[in-house]
C-alpha cells in the first residue's frame, strides 16, 4: 500500500487493524498478509476520510531550533507551531488544533544554523515524496560564502573549475554526488538546487572547495515557496500547494 503511495506504513498497519482494507474482496486484517502484485486493493472511505483530516505545516525555522527531537539543549521546531506564531497571511481556511501537532513530523532535515523552509507533516504520503529513497523533489538554498579571507566579492577570487566541481563532481563519505545546480545569485551569495539531502549537505561540499558558508537559507521545496513566511511563524500546505 505504501508503495503504492496509497499511505504510509504506519497508515497501512492501522487501517489494516480497523479492517478499512479489502484485496480482492476479502477484508484483511491481519499485519503482514502477503499479497499478489496484481491484486486488487481498495480502502473505506473512512480510511480516506481521515487521510484528508492530516494536515501539513510550513515553518520558517530560524537559526538554533532542531528539525527533529531535541538535542543539546536546543529545542525542536515543532515548539514554534503555537496559535500566536501562525501567520497572518496564511490563506487556507484550516483553524489551529492541538490535533493537528499529533504525529507531525519534519519531512527532511535543516541544520540548527540553517534557516528557512522546513516542512512538518502527519501524511505519510507528503514524507515519502520529500524523503522517500526515490524522491526527485528538489530543494533550493541560498547560501552566502567566503572564500579564505575572502567575504566580499567572492564570485570573482573563486575559480571557475571550482564551481563546476560543485555542479558535478564531488563525493561525501565515498559516494558521488548526484548533479547539482549551483550558480552565484550575487557576489557573496550561490544559489544551489539539490535532488538529494545528505547530511550538512551543502556545507560539506563548500568545504571541500575552500568556501566557508557564512549563512545558509531554504527557500523552496518542489513547487512550494518559502516566499513572505516570516521567521518563527508558520502557515498550513494550502489545499491548491504539492510538492
Amino acid at each position: 500500500m505504501s508503495e503504492l503511495g496509497l499511505c504510509s506504513r504506519r497508515e497501512a498497519d492501522e487501517w489494516i487493524e480497523k479492517g478499512w482494507v479489502t484485496v480482492d474482496g476479502v477484508v484483511i486484517d491481519t499485519l503482514g498478509t502477503k499479497v499478489r502484485p496484481d491484486a486488487d486493493i481498495q480502502i473505506d472511505p473512512a480510511a480516506q476520510a481521515m487521510q484528508m483530516k492530516l494536515v501539513t505545516i510550513l515553518v520558517h525555522k530560524p537559526v538554533g531550533f532542531v528539525s527533529g527531537q531535541a538535542e543539546d539543549g536546543y529545542e525542536p521546531a515543532v515548539t514554534l507551531v503555537k496559535p500566536e506564531n501562525h501567520w497572518d497571511g496564511d490563506h487556507t481556511d484550516i483553524r489551529f488544533s492541538v490535533a493537528h501537532l499529533r504525529q507531525l513530523a519534519p519531512a527532511g532535515r535543516l541544520d540548527i544554523d540553517s534557516t528557512g523552509l522546513l516542512v512538518l507533516t502527519q501524511d505519510g504520503r507528503v514524507a515519502k515524496q520529500l524523503i522517500g529513497g526515490h524522491s526527485e523533489i528538489d530543494k533550493e538554498y541560498l547560501v552566502r560564502v567566503a572564500y579564505g579571507d575572502v567575504e566580499t566579492d567572492v564570485e570573482n577570487h573563486f575559480p571557475p573549475e571550482s564551481l563546476a566541481q560543485l555542479r558535478h563532481g564531488l563525493e561525501l563519505d565515498g559516494v558521488p554526488l548526484k548533479p547539482a545546480m549551483v550558480s552565484w545569485q550575487n557576489g557573496e551569495q550561490l544559489r544551489f538546487v539539490l535532488r538529494e539531502g545528505k547530511k550538512r549537505q551543502i556545507r560539506r561540499m563548500c568545504e571541500l572547495v575552500g568556501l566557508h558558508v557564512v549563512g545558509l537559507k531554504r527557500v523552496r521545496m518542489g513547487h512550494v515557496m518559502l516566499g513572505a513566511l516570516p521567521p518563527g511563524q508558520w502557515r498550513y500546505l494550502g489545499p491548491d500547494e504539492s510538492f
